[in-house]
């Protein structure tokens, strides 16, 4: 049997393998910690659940519209006009089997081959993947621990050539946790403005995990809104990862663009998840704001641990619910019977030695970087980390 050349031109995630390794040992009676998955340890809100549960009983089992239900996507308007001061029409909301299907939609549509696609580092591991599948071209910029993991607009224009076709971004980022204020999201958009023939996206899926203060969208500087297709979901801020619910805001052009492709992949996405969507998104945001509380009380701890760590540093995350320190320190050292060259050695070091999963940076364009999560309890993190501090010592 021969395959498609089109499995050879990216890669399976490093979240998912790196869980899947654990998991895989887990099965084997270890007792491993697992800080690789980018998933809340919540549980989704009661209001959400009796929603679909009423959904159900309505007998709303049928296929739906591929945009989605109106009233979903009236709900994704409201959402955005209260949270983010963005004035959107139904027709601009297309809504999908989650975010990473929207990315994908929004990539598809615009992206040919050999078309470039900048992506500032650290970034997604699926940003990059998707432009390969379109046969597109990244351009990576390379930021700094040092420089807050943003990129500058001088940056970003020295990157922009005739063939640059989209800029893409989250924020908060995942893995870094920075966030662009307001101030330098209107930098980004003063740039774009001289390049009407680049889209934006913008990743926004952290929204509501935000630890310095209120989110700011690149959408609402007018001068440049048609160009930008905002991408969000419900998986990080109300605990409904398995729920599989993204949506986008953009143009009409580019909403009709994305339509058309997912008709062809999925359709509309699941009718008793959509009739759920609307009680999150227009109803009460005290358990995501709860969330949130407990993801800064463990930010706290974490970032006290981490920077406890010999050799390790670390930016304090802004927002979303990874740390992601420089590890670089340690390559070259040895335990004597595995030396480390690199990331990858040191997640599966700390995963085979102190049986803690995490995330290599290589795969978020970073190599010297780990990704660790702390949506986990605390005191799971607490004993994860004394287990990395305890198997880091034996390399010398």
């Amino acid at each position: 049997m021969e395959l498609s050349s089109l499995l050879n031109r990216f890669s399976e995630p490093e979240t998912l393998k790196m869980a899947k390794l654990g998991r895989e040992l887990r099965a084997q009676g270890v007792d491993v910690i697992d800080l690789s998955l980018g998933e809340p340890d919540f549980d989704t809100p009661q209001h959400i659940k009796d929603a679909a549960i009423k959904a159900i009983n309505d007998n709303w089992s049928h296929y739906t519209p591929v945009a989605g239900f109106l009233d979903l996507r009236e709900a994704v308007c409201t959402k955005l006009k209260r949270d983010n001061n963005l004035d959107y029409t139904p027709e601009q909301i297309i809504t999908s089997t989650g975010a990473k299907q929207s990315l994908a939609n929004a990539i598809l549509a615009l992206v040919d081959e050999g078309e470039e696609v900048i992506i500032p580092t650290p970034y997604w591991v699926t940003y990059s993947e998707l432009v390969k599948i379109a046969r597109g071209k990244v351009v990576e910029i390379r930021t700094t621990v040092e420089a807050g993991f943003k990129a500058t607009p001088a940056q970003i224009e020295a990157a922009i050539t005739p063939k640059t076709k989209v800029f893409m971004f989250s924020s908060p980022c995942n893995p870094s946790g920075a966030v662009y204020s307001k101030a330098e999201l209107e930098a980004l958009a003063n740039l774009f403005k001289k390049y009407p023939q680049i889209t934006i996206l913008s990743d926004e899926i952290y929204e509501y995990i935000n630890f310095i203060g209120k989110h700011e969208s690149i959408a609402q500087f007018s001068d440049i809104k048609d160009q930008v297709i905002v991408i969000n979901g419900l998986s990080k801020g109300f605990a409904m990862t398995g729920w599989r619910l993204g949506y986008t805001a953009s143009n009409i052009t580019l909403a009709k663009a994305m339509e058309k492709l997912q008709g062809q992949f999925t359709s509309g996405t699941s009718s008793i998840t959509q009739k759920a969507a609307v009680a999150a998104l227009v109803g009460d945001l005290k358990p995501s704001i709860a969330m949130t509380e407990e993801f800064t009380r463990r930010r706290t701890t974490t970032l006290a641990l981490v920077n406890a760590m010999p050799g390790f540093k670390c930016f304090a995350p802004e927002g979303a619910f990874y740390v992601f320190p420089d590890v670089s320190s340690y390559y070259g050292k040895s335990n004597g019977a595995q030396t480390i060259t690199n990331a990858s050695d040191l997640s599966m070091f700390l995963l085979n030695t102190a049986h803690v999963s995490s995330v290599m940076g290589d795969a978020f364009g970073e190599p010297h970087c780990v990704r660790f999560s702390f949506a986990n309890s605390m005191e799971n993190i607490e004993k994860a980390w004394a287990r990395i501090r305890t198997a880091l010592a034996t390399l010398k």
